[in-house]
């Protein structure tokens, strides 16, 4: 199963413009792609500081059937975007619980999942924020990026395309889950 992109140079949050999307379309799933992010939103109410240059993306798709819990999901897509990590940098990737990836003791990554319902069916949104070449500097909360510890120039393009194949495996999975 293939995501449909949608492609912004600027949104408010990806997360904002999935759930727009899935409200005017009649799609099962997709994925939002910004160059940036002016109002990007963290676990419990806080803002994702976004630099451009960094992934901003949100996938969302429909869970009628999914017969496992947001918390397992909620894992599931940690474990995802550590996969990602993982091809680019070959030391421990902590997941703290619920939805944050560390790289030595460093932020690098957040996730916030999100549910809508529209015509009685039932959509996930997972919105992805990787510091992929800049962190913000938050006091006594450290993060990172990814270039700090990798030689090679990231393809922003590269990651995006790695991560969508990752969540369209994992999305088939799911699909074979429900048909068994």
């Amino acid at each position: 199963m293939k995501f449909k992109i949608f492609r912004f140079k600027k949104v408010k949050s990806t997360n904002r413009t999935a759930i727009r999307i899935i409200k005017k379309l009649n799609l099962d799933h997709g994925m939002i792609i910004s160059e940036t992010q002016t109002n990007g939103k963290g676990q419990y109410g806080k803002k994702w500081i976004s630099y451009k240059g960094n992934l901003f993306v949100s996938f969302f798709y429909k869970i009628d059937y999914v017969n496992i819990s947001i918390k397992k999901i909620t894992k599931i897509n940690c474990l995802l975007v550590k996969k990602l990590l993982s091809f680019y940098y070959k030391g421990k990737i902590v997941i703290k619980k619920p939805n944050d990836l560390f790289i030595e003791k460093k932020k690098i990554s957040g996730i916030l999942q999100e549910t809508l319902n529209k015509f009685k069916k039932k959509y996930l949104i997972i919105g992805i924020g990787i510091n992929l070449i800049k962190n913000p500097n938050i006091k006594n909360y450290p993060t990172t990026n990814l270039s700090e510890f990798i030689d090679n120039k990231i393809s922003k393009k590269g990651v995006e395309n790695k991560l969508k194949k990752i969540f369209e495996l994992n999305l088939d999975t799911l699909n074979k889950s429900r048909t068994q």
